[in-house]
């Protein structure tokens, strides 16, 4: 389908409402075939599930500004009143999964609209409240999202404060704090509907806690409204490639024979080669070779593999990668380690970034490393963030989300004049961190390494980078002894191990020969 077809099939909401408005009120109930072209959305009878008898089904064909072409469809029956709403994405799945997390910490952010896929799963991890993936879309707000739950976790209270009051209280506790966001009245939830019709909740003036919501969508096809621009700093999206076990939910893949995966396993795993794979001292494909080994998570305890694998950078050095993923909890780690020898002098490396194809550039940063961004005062000690091995995008979205989460969380999230000041204040640095994270404006990259283990990538190599610079200086006293060097002897040590020997065999010699001395005194002494 070409652009120009998709944007007649699939016009934005705002278009679709200035066509309702200039149709005739006549018109519009009119399902004729004559006004089927005029009309902005589609009509078709369908069966009532409910009541056996035939309903409306209308759907809406459109497309999110900054998002992708989605279908509305809303059910109707006349006869029963049965009503129902879905939507369903009308694009392709996603090559990478989503995570959308919205900061909501003003009233104003309740109607951020949300746009659920059925395999997108939603967090708020202050409230502890999880909503597993539905079998159906939903295109609402967060104050609608909110909403539905209350409605959801109050249907069944009655019959809980009867049969299990453990569980009443606990779930009341959540209801009355998710209703602390609404800001409804006692005397409105009698009339719920009229409530939401008089006062929406983002109109309000009573106090609302800080809270946080995560979409999580493996098929990419869900989506949080922004305010303003792809630079505020109350939202961040970031990609990940999907596991195998959400590929084969996502109906991707087949799941695969555990008969076959355990003779693969056996040889992805084997640190064996035989006298035909080894060539010229080294074994023949050892870089593919993936090492696995035993272990127990941190965060649950349950055992678990933490793969290495050795990767060598063209025109750098070997390194080596190490992951672990919990297939319980979804903890998650990786490190990068170098693979080479200690260099003789740190590097400094300055890249002068001028557009976006400068974010696919690939970063080696190691723990020994700072990361500095003068243009928006950011500066990152020696060993933050541990080491990475990603690309420039990828090294500053983790370094927004590692700020968004100690910002909009604890003290900061309070609202006090002091936390509110200081809350404004990181919030323009969070936009000029989003500004630069889209190459939306210039800026320098410096990442300083002691050891010189780190790397960023040469678009010109084997050529000098006319964008980037590279240093190398001669450590200091005290970065050789904050990195353990002063005391530590690669050459002539044997000497040492010698001269320690003797030393002791002739502490040992003289005090046996005391040892002696005294026994033979106390011999002479007795007779």
């Amino acid at each position: 389908m070409s652009q120009d077809n998709k944007e007649d099939l699939f016009p934005a909401i705002g278009v679709i409402a200035d066509k309702a408005d200039q149709l005739p009120e006549e018109n519009i109930p009119d399902a004729s075939a004559d006004n089927a072209e005029e009309k902005p959305m589609q009509e078709v009878e369908s069966l009532c599930m409910k009541c056996g008898e035939q309903g409306i089904t209308r759907m809406l064909l459109t497309s999110i500004p900054y998002f992708r072409e989605i279908i509305v469809m809303s059910f109707r029956c006349e006869h029963c009143g049965a009503s129902n709403n879905e939507i369903q994405s009308a694009g392709a799945i996603r090559p990478e999964g989503t995570l959308y997390t919205a900061r909501i910490l003003a009233r104003s952010d309740l109607d951020r609209q949300i746009v659920r896929s059925a395999s997108a799963s939603i967090v708020i991890p202050e409230l502890q409240l999880t909503l597993p993936s539905s079998a159906r879309g939903q295109l609402t707000t967060v104050e609608g999202l909110i909403r539905d739950i209350v409605a959801d976790l109050s249907m069944d209270q009655p019959l809980r404060r009867i049969q299990d009051e453990d569980s009443y209280t606990k779930i009341q506790s959540l209801i009355d704090k998710l209703k602390d966001i609404l800001g409804d009245d006692e005397d409105e939830e009698g009339d719920e509907e009229n409530a939401q019709a008089s006062t929406k909740a983002s109109e309000k003036d009573t106090p609302m806690p800080a809270f946080t919501v995560k979409l999580d969508d493996p098929s990419g096809n869900s989506w949080i409204e922004f305010i303003g621009s792809i630079s505020d700093p109350k939202w961040n999206m970031r990609t990940y490639p999907r596991t195998l076990q959400q590929n084969i939910e996502l109906g991707l893949v087949a799941a695969p024979d555990e008969s076959a995966s355990a003779v693969q396993g056996v040889a992805k795993v084997s640190l064996d080669a035989s006298e035909s794979d080894v060539v010229g001292g080294e074994v023949e494909g050892s870089n593919e070779e993936i090492y696995v080994f035993p272990g127990s998570c941190s965060s649950c305890g349950h055992p678990l593999d933490t793969m290495m694998k050795k990767v060598n950078i063209p025109y750098f050095k070997d390194i080596i990668i190490m992951s672990t993923n919990c297939d319980r909890c979804g903890y998650r780690d990786n490190e990068v380690k170098s693979g080479a020898a200690i260099s003789e002098k740190g590097k400094k490396l300055t890249l002068k970034v001028e557009d976006r194809e400068d974010l696919s550039r690939d970063i080696l940063k190691s723990e020994t490393a700072g990361l500095t961004i003068p243009e928006i005062d950011l500066v990152l000690t020696h060993g933050t963030l541990g080491g990475r091995f990603t690309t420039l995008e990828g090294i500053l979205d983790q370094v927004y989300e590692e700020l968004s989460e100690k910002i909009f969380s604890g003290d900061s999230a309070s609202n006090t004049p002091e936390a509110t000041k200081e809350r404004s204040r990181f919030e323009k640095f969070l936009g000029d961190l989003k500004d630069i994270k889209s190459a939306a404006r210039p800026f320098t990259l410096i990442i300083d390494d002691p050891l010189a283990n780190s790397y960023i990538q040469n678009l010109y190599a084997p050529d000098p980078d006319p964008a980037m610079t590279v240093e190398l200086y001669e450590r200091t006293w005290q970065q050789n002894e904050d990195l353990g060097l002063n005391d530590m002897k690669v050459e002539g040590y044997e000497a040492d191990t010698n001269t320690h020997v003797d030393v002791t065999d002739k502490e040992n010699e003289d005090h046996a020969a005391d040892h002696e001395e005294k026994v033979v005194g106390n011999e002479s002494i007795a007779h």
